[in-house]
């Protein structure tokens, strides 16, 4: 379960802990911000509150498919957050994205190396591994753009 154990910490490292590869993670970048920050529009830019329900989205499918359910997760869902309009309900979002972070990164620390080359769910959507590197890579991607994000809007 080696190679599983190191994409698990991969995974932390993005969302929960790490500062490696961006310096940053999501609970630093997320940590501290207000509802209205997080939900601020710049242009025709995706919120940093869509971009953290985006995310979730994604953890919270494969996740389903970790406890033996389905692929129930369309990507044309997959921006579709319901107005956030108080503290609480960031404070909510937020920390689901890390609770689920952290059952997903647990799910992968005990996967067994040999499935990770198995098929994940369909043929179509390639091996176990692909998927999940796949996962960390979309988390980088979108840590950037909150990265961005915060930047520009503290320059507001």
């Amino acid at each position: 379960m080696e190679n599983s154990k190191q994409l698990s910490q991969r995974f932390r490292d993005v969302i929960l802990e790490g500062k490696w590869i961006a310096n940053t993670n999501y609970k630093d970048q997320l940590s501290g911000l207000s509802w209205e920050q997080a939900n601020k529009k710049i242009g025709s830019l995706n919120s940093i509150a869509l971009l953290t329900f985006h995310i979730n989205y994604y953890i919270k499918g494969v996740l389903n498919v970790f406890d033996g359910g389905g692929l129930e997760i369309r990507d044309k869902y997959s921006f579709d957050l319901p107005p956030i309009t108080c503290a609480e309900q960031w404070h909510s979002l937020r920390n689901e994205l890390f609770k689920n972070a952290e059952k997903f990164s647990d799910y992968l620390a005990l996967l067994p190396d040999s499935r990770l080359e198995e098929k994940f769910v369909e043929e179509k959507y390639g091996s176990y591994r692909r998927n999940l590197e796949g996962m960390i890579e979309h988390s980088y991607y979108h840590l950037g753009q909150i990265v961005l994000l915060k930047k520009m809007l503290s320059d507001t």
